[in-house]
């Protein structure tokens, strides 16, 4: 931020040289209007943020983040660019002149009070203080901007100076700017992972006095006593113990007739489950409460409170709400808002009580910063009206807050998304079924980094052939059914089923000894075989289907529903594999995804596949009576055959039986799933939450609040002993 304005002076300094070859009137006109397009571009930029930012908490469209990535990063440069040159044009006029006022350039008087808006600008909207998680982590960095840019806005101010009602006004707008600029340094600092993890951990806990238990203990024991250490029943420890409930019994749950965002809240704030964003851990107590109320829900009320949490980690992480939501954050909004509307006033009644020798079209633009900050606070505060977070604040004063039914009614009848509940598809197959070369792929073989322009093509291709799907209530069911069932279930250590990919599921239905080779490879490798396989029986059956239609309608719709479902996360778990694999554990997946579509694509030309039908027969009707490791060996990464061989064993069983298989290859999904998200740290969990949110995301905190995790490390509370005696 510092080198900003140094090179908005050597970029002024060149742009002198290049408009040059422009004629004088042209360049008078630039002067002119250069720096009012500036700051009406950079209330424009406020404007779309503020109106987008926190839309795509729920839209997963790429379009929309590739919108609001760019206006994210022009905002800071234009309205530092301008800033850069309203110090240059103030230092050259109070260097050429006394008077500020430059008919070149404009107003300068009045422009050098656009400076504070400029700082606001720089705040940012409410509703989007990072893009990402990186801009967190450099937090330093903008704290030095904050530095930088009020220097500079003090600075023009300074040289502006001429004690009229324009000037006056200037203050408490920059008292307004910096209070903006502080609020987004701030809220990314304490987002920033380290301040975030510190935040959240508990206070210092030595446990019981060892040392003095034990001077208790001889000294007793010299005396001539009999003495023992008696363990008496065990309380909550300190951190544990958020209801002030030590000793009890049982543990606590919330209250049934809570509504589900104090439910959610309970869970995120008062248990601490945030702090599984930063990968800590926590006590018996969080556990076994969140056990005890999850297992007695049905799958909406359990996804509800996960997407309410969820949306509560995505404010902390990206907007301003761990400020705005406190007594002074709204203390400063209030005053932020007094002030802009009482400068606004001020401005338009000295402006019409008294002659002026402002430009119109600097009156104008004056006026519409002034009305446009107004308008921006006034969103702002409807969003926060309508927030989760304030909604909560209300149900928690309803007696002290008598507008409380007026606001309720508002909020249930402007109830909005919280996540994109979407997920996306992506299929190996019909990628290399609708893989062509094209003459840009053959021109740039001639270019020297033709490698690199291969790979970024490819990737363009796949994201093509991304389709999106609203994940359905039945997806949910199932999969919330499936960890319930596992959580419930007395005789599995779910430390066990925390680490399997499938195995669990193989042994429930007796299979595990067929099909033990498919989970027992590499995590990625696994994968690609059930993916493959799942695509190609699900194919397979639909041609079936087709060619005899003799099942009974009952049957064909169990059939369906388990098929579909696992269709669904069969193609999911590939787009995570392809396009998030940062979300996986560490392996080859890229290199054994390309292999395979490699020798896809070479089988399906040398046979001509004329469609994508006969694309999926000729594949069905491949023989693998030997494994294919054993003729390939293990140069090629390609496992197209092993899943043709696992589809083999699938069909066959599915002969007898397809209901009793497609329910199979579900829970092997839905267990893969678990796997994944158990192993992807918290906070790549927090990095998708700004892409609409995964549906991976949810599952993993599903598990977690089910005690199905490596998150929960303490088994139990403090030792309670006494002295015994006798």
């Amino acid at each position: 931020m510092a080198l900003n304005i140094l090179n908005n002076f050597i970029t002024v300094d060149d742009k002198r040289r290049l408009v040059e070859v422009f004629p004088d009137p042209v360049r008078k006109q630039w002067n002119k209007w250069e720096l009012r397009g500036l700051v009406l571009l950079s209330l424009t930029l406020q404007t779309s943020l503020i109106y987008s930012g926190h839309r795509r908490k729920y839209i997963a469209k790429r379009r929309i983040r590739i919108f609001i990535w760019c206006a994210y990063l022009l905002a800071d440069w234009i309205a530092t660019v301008a800033l850069g040159l309203l110090v240059d044009r103030q230092g050259n006029s109070a260097s050429s002149s006394s008077n500020n006022s430059n008919k070149d350039y404009g107003d300068l008087t009045l422009m050098a009070f656009w400076a504070p808006f400029l700082l606001l600008h720089l705040g940012g909207p409410d509703t989007i203080t990072a893009y990402a998680l990186a801009d967190n982590e450099l937090w330093l960095r903008h704290l030095l901007g904050l530095v930088v840019q009020t220097a500079a806005a003090v600075y023009i101010t300074l040289l502006a100076w001429d004690g009229s009602v324009v000037s006056v006004l200037t203050v408490p707008m920059l008292v307004c700017g910096i209070i903006k600029y502080g609020e987004r340094s701030w809220v990314l600092m304490s987002a920033n992972r380290e301040q975030f993890r510190d935040s959240v951990l508990a206070d210092q806990d030595p446990g019981p006095n060892y040392a003095r238990f034990m001077e208790e203990f001889c000294l007793k024991e010299a005396e001539g006593y009999y003495v023992a250490a008696v363990q008496v029943d065990e309380g909550n420890s300190p951190e544990d113990d958020v209801e002030n409930t030590a000793g009890a019994a049982a543990p606590s749950v919330p209250n049934p007739d809570a509504s589900t965002l104090d439910i959610a809240d309970y869970f995120f704030e008062t248990l601490k489950f945030k702090r599984l964003f930063v990968d800590l851990i926590l006590g018996f107590h969080p556990r076994d409460v969140s056990q005890s109320f999850f297992e007695k829900q049905e799958y909406n009320t359990a996804f509800e409170v996960i997407e309410i949490e969820l949306g509560f980690a995505y404010d902390v992480f990206y907007t301003k709400a761990p400020i705005i939501y406190t007594p002074f954050g709204l203390f400063f909004r209030l005053a932020t808002s007094f002030i802009t509307l009482s400068v606004l006033l001020t401005f338009v009644a000295s402006m019409n009580m008294r002659p002026h020798k402002h430009q119109p079209e600097d009156v104008v633009i004056t006026c519409i910063l002034l009305i446009g900050a107004i308008l921006l606070e006034a969103y702002a505060a409807i969003s926060l009206l309508f927030s989760d977070w304030a909604n909560l604040w209300l149900s928690h004063r309803s007696s002290k807050f008598p507008f409380k039914r007026l606001v309720s009614s508002l909020q249930s009848s402007q109830k909005g998304k919280r996540w994109s509940n979407s997920m996306y598809q992506y299929s190996l197959i019909d990628f290399c079924l609708n893989h062509k070369s094209s003459v840009f792929q053959k021109i740039s073989k001639a270019i020297p980094l033709h490698k690199r322009i291969k790979n970024l093509w490819e990737k363009w291709e796949s994201m093509l052939q991304l389709k999106h799907l609203t994940t359905t209530p039945e997806l949910k069911s199932f999969i919330f059914n499936h960890f319930k069932e596992k959580s419930t279930d007395t005789e599995l250590d779910l430390k066990i089923l925390n680490t399997c990919r499938g195995a669990v599921s193989l042994r429930t239905h007796k299979s595990y000894g067929t099909f033990k080779w498919t989970v027992d490879v590499e995590f990625d490798h696994s994968i690609l075989i059930w993916h493959i396989a799942t695509d190609l029986c699900f194919n397979l059956d639909k041609i079936k289907r087709v060619k005899d239609d003799s099942d009974g309608e009952e049957f064909k719709q169990e059939w369906n529903h388990y098929m579909i479902l696992s269709k669904q996360l069969a193609d999911y778990m590939l787009y995570i594999l392809v396009m998030c694999p940062f979300m996986l554990p560490i392996g080859i997946g890229m290199i054994r995804f390309r292999d395979t579509c490699a020798e896809a694509m070479v089988f399906f030309k040398e046979r001509n596949s004329t469609s994508k039908l006969e694309a999926y027969e000729m594949l069905g009707q491949v023989s693998t009576k030997v494994f294919p490791a054993t003729v390939k060996g293990d140069r090629s990464k390609s496992v197209l055959f092993e899943a043709c061989k696992l589809a083999a064993s699938l069909s066959e069983m599915g002969d007898s039986d397809p209901g009793k298989m497609w329910k199979m290859v579900g829970d092997v999904w839905v267990e893969i799933l678990g796997y994944a998200a158990s192993q992807c740290r918290g906070f790549d969990h927090a990095q998708q939450l700004e892409k609409g949110g995964e549906l991976l995301t949810h599952v993993w905190l599903l598990m977690a609040h089910l005690g199905i995790t490596e998150h929960f490390k303490i088994e139990e509370g403090h030792g309670r002993v006494k002295l015994a005696v006798t």
